[in-house]
């Protein structure tokens, strides 16, 4: 298990000193939601969570306080429970908490706010994670920090920025020796949908995270795959893997994200039973956020459900939300499952408008196989897909990139370096072919060319 969570509280710490013993027992939290369905007997959330209500009550709750409660009332009395114990605490962790403290608890405060469907806030706590890390050079966490900003990036179709920060992450975790799973890896291969590349990552790293304990990277690679057989239209494979994510409930958000694919694959695969159930479990926590994304989500699925014209306007309804939520591709999907079942009407010209949006917004993420399905769908309705214009900076490499738009923003090579943990004459070698491949010849050149594509 990733070192930083290996702690377990000790019986003097929880009798004589109140507000160590209740970090104390976040930190077990901390460590048992990393084992999760690997964890040890007295070792899973749900029995830390029991022991930790004989944590005193603090005089003045503080944002580690409020967390604490939030994660033992979810996984001792559910998700209605602790919503508003995990919002408050969310909102504890501002600027006037020291950055050490801060550094210290982000993680699990970005886990719960991806665990609400907050959208908002997982873009916040992930950026101020990763720009706490970096500003005060804490190596060690920076890995941690950079994947959970890899998943908003990629939930937000943005791929490319994903894969840069995926580079940085292998770059920060040779400089310290961290040996965290490679999720944010895993993340990018399932939504690029390249099947032989994802196939391989996943069959490597399974056997490793088993053999460290890592629950949690085992939901990871559960949820990875079916993504990745969703996006390839294999139904019966996506529900095999979602499946087994979402009998997993302290995997928290990656058990949500299991419930929504298997929801797809269920009813594609022809088990709408299974489907409905996991609706119903989905609606729980949905209904309880009732952010934009969450009830999107919900609906979305639950127009897989139904028939006639009470599906096409939920389908609609879902676009409206997840058009105000910051997970393009969670709208992208929306607009390819309508025009799925627009073109299964027989509605052959509406069907081709939300296919065209699918497939034009899947091939601009990058997510190669979502955008062949909706091509081959597009195709299906008499209309072939318009071949992709390809911008030049799809010329570079993701490393070649992000050195660029730094360089473009006025960083130093040597503080460029610094940053990505790699040397001087490494930015210098990839700024050269970064020049050559946008032709370009000054940095003011640069600047102008990743501004305009």
């Amino acid at each position: 298990m990733h070192r930083r969570y290996c702690s377990r509280p000790r019986n003097g710490l929880v009798s004589s000193i109140p507000p160590l013993a209740r970090e104390t027992y976040l930190e077990a939290l901390a460590a048992a939601m990393f084992a999760g369905r690997l964890a040890g007997p007295g070792g899973s959330a749900l029995e830390v969570a029991q022991a930790a209500r004989a944590a005193p009550a603090p005089q003045a709750p503080r944002g580690p306080d409020l967390l604490l409660d939030g994660f033992v009332s979810l996984f001792s009395e559910g998700y209605e429970a602790a919503a508003p114990i995990l919002r408050q605490a969310q909102g504890a962790f501002g600027p006037d908490m020291s950055a050490t403290e801060q550094l210290r608890w982000l993680w699990q405060v970005t886990i719960a706010a991806v665990h609400l469907w907050d959208d908002a806030g997982w873009e916040a706590l992930s950026e101020r994670h990763v720009r706490l890390a970096r500003g005060t050079g804490a190596l060690g966490e920076f890995p941690l920090a950079l994947t959970q900003r890899v998943y908003v990036h990629l939930f937000a179709g943005e791929l490319t920025a994903a894969a840069s920060l995926v580079d940085e992450i292998q770059a920060a975790t040779e400089a310290t020796g961290n040996n965290l799973g490679p999720y944010a890896a895993l993340g990018l291969v399932a939504l690029r949908g390249r099947e032989a590349e994802a196939a391989s990552l996943i069959d490597s790293s399974r056997a490793e995270m088993t053999l460290r304990g890592e629950g949690i990277g085992i939901s990871v690679l559960d949820w990875a795959e079916a993504v990745l057989y969703n996006a390839l239209g294999r139904y019966e494979e996506a529900r095999a893997a979602a499946r087994k994510v979402a009998e997993h409930p302290q995997s928290l958000a990656l058990s949500s994200w299991g419930i929504v694919e298997l929801i797809e694959a269920a009813v594609r695969a022809g088990t709408p039973e299974l489907a409905a159930d996991a609706h119903r479990r989905l609606v729980e926590m949905t209904r309880v956020s009732g952010t934009d994304w969450a009830l999107g989500i919900a609906t979305r699925s639950r127009a897989l459900l139904v028939e006639g014209r009470r599906s096409e306007d939920l389908y609609v309804e879902a676009i409206d939300r997840l058009g105000r939520s910051r997970m393009a591709v969670d709208l992208a999907r929306a607009h390819l499952l309508y025009g799925e079942w627009l073109r299964r009407q027989r509605r052959r010209l509406d069907a081709r408008k939300e296919l065209r949006v699918a497939h034009e917004l899947f091939s601009d993420f990058g997510t190669e196989a979502f955008a062949e399905r909706a091509r081959v769908e597009l195709q299906a309705t008499g209309e072939h897909a318009r071949k992709r214009t390809v911008n030049t900076l799809d010329q570079l490499t993701p490393q070649e990139a992000q050195i660029s738009r730094l360089a473009a923003q006025g960083t130093t090579n040597r503080e460029i370096a610094a940053q990505l943990f790699i040397s001087p004459s490494t930015v210098e070698y990839h700024l050269r072919k970064a020049f050559r491949k946008l032709h370009v010849k000054t940095r003011t050149q640069l600047a102008h060319r990743m501004s305009y594509g």
